[in-house]
Parts: C-alpha cells; structure tokens; sequence
C-alpha cells in the first residue's frame, strides 16, 4: 500500500508539472497559472474526499453487519438450543463480518432444516392419527424443535406406524373371516358398519379401538348365529335319521338325501 501511496504522489506530481509546462507553452500568465492550479487542487481533493466517504461508509456497514449478526447468532442459538456462540476480535472488520455472516447462514439452514422436518413429521403422523382414530403428539409446531424432540417424535411415528400395521393385520384377518361367515349365513351386510367392513378399503377403514372392537363383536355374533344353525342342523339331521329308521326308508335313497 506504501509503493502505491507513493505511485499515485508520481502521478499526481507528474500531470501539474505536465500541465505547468503545456500553460507555459500557451503562454498562460502566472495569475491564472495558479487559479488552475487551484481549481486542479480542488478537483483533487473532492475526488479524493468523496472516495474517503465511500470507504467510511462501507466500515460503517461492516460494523454495524458485525453487530447485527452478532445478535442474529445469539437469537438462533436460544431458537436451536445451543451455547452461546463466542465471536471472535481477532482478524479484520471484513474477516470477521464475512466470518459471522457465514456462521448466522449455518445456523439459519439448520434451523429452516428443523422447522421442515418437524413439519413432515406432522404430517406423517396426521395421516396416522387418521386412520388410528388416535390424538397427535403434543409439541410446540411454532417452536424450533431440538435435536431430542425431533429424535423423541421420529420414535413416536414409528410406534403408530407399528401399530397401524398390526391393526391392519387385525382388520384384514377378521374382515375375512366375517365375509366368510356372511357368505355361509346368506347374510346381507344391513348396517353401515357391516357395509363399511365389507366394502371399505383398508386404508380407508378407522382402525379405532372402538372399531376393532365393534369388528370382534360383531364376528363374535356372526359366529354366535353359524353356532346355532349348526346346532339346529344336527337336530333335524337327527330326526331325519330317526324318521328314516321309523319309515324304514330304503338305504339308496338316504344316500341320495344326505348329499344336500
């Protein structure tokens, strides 16, 4: 900066002496000589002062980004839970400004990263809550969730979603025992609940614990009814036997009753 300070006096010093020597050959007279000189002078120093300014102002601008970034940090670091961020004086005004505004840049991603995941999270478990008829998991959507609260809520979907599968099995396991039932009884699905047992898709279906419930009952029912006809059928088969016995009814044509 020394050698350039010292180039732009040379060059300075080099265009008056240029100009005294092209007003000496025009034959200028040593008054106006001078009114030129300081009209040179003052062209000079108000570039020269206008570049001073500038310069000023962008150190005021890095200082004042230092100090806004400063606390930028300090409020994401509350925001994300971390220890207060320790800036650093060493360096100069530009080092350090590019320094904490990169660091504000990392913090800032990590808490948009947060915010996004703890939004997809909510989503995912909304759908679940859906389906499991269940309430969703308390935490604060407006805050910027930890590290652990994110970790806590990802093992929280997790159990839904094992539970989803496993009332799904439940579902699918008893929706095909009950049409079965219905097919055997000849039995019409009546109810909206029977309708929604038999038509409904599985993922549509509530897997409630109070719609698991009502499907076991209502199995238990269809299961309750099978119970009796069997029973009723065993005793007509049986007093069909005796009637064949009484009327002595020739074993040919049994043989051909009994296949109904």
């Amino acid at each position: 900066s020394e050698v350039l300070a010292a180039e732009v006096v040379a060059v300075l010093t080099e265009a008056m002496a240029t100009l005294r020597d092209i007003w000496e050959e025009i034959g200028i007279p040593e008054g106006q000589r001078l009114e030129r000189t300081r009209t040179a002078k003052k062209y000079i120093k108000e570039l020269l002062d206008e570049m001073v300014a500038e310069e000023e102002n962008l150190k005021e601008r890095l200082l004042k980004s230092i100090e806004l970034c400063r606390e930028k940090l300090r409020s994401l670091c509350e925001d994300l839970q971390l220890q207060p961020f320790e800036t650093e004086e060493e360096g100069s005004i530009l080092e350090r400004e590019k320094s904490l505004r990169t660091r504000v840049e990392v913090l800032l991603k990590q808490r948009w990263d947060r915010k996004q995941e703890l939004k997809n999270l909510q989503e995912q478990e909304q759908d679940l809550c859906d389906i499991l008829c269940t309430t969703p998991f308390s935490i604060d959507a407006k805050a910027v969730p930890s590290l652990e609260d994110l970790d806590r809520y990802r093992r929280h979907l997790a159990s839904l979603a094992a539970e989803k599968e496993q009332r799904q099995e439940e579902f699918v396991r008893s929706r095909r025992q009950i049409t079965l039932l219905m097919e055997e009884l000849d039995h019409t699905p009546d109810t909206s609940f029977e309708k929604d047992v038999v038509d409904e898709d599985v993922e549509a279906f509530c897997l409630s614990t109070d719609n698991l419930a009502a499907l076991q009952e209502l199995l238990r029912q269809l299961e309750a009814r099978r119970a009796l006809n069997e029973a009723a059928c065993a005793e007509l088969r049986s007093r069909i036997t005796q009637l064949w016995e009484r009327l002595q009814v020739p074993m040919e044509e049994r043989e051909s009753s009994a296949v109904h």
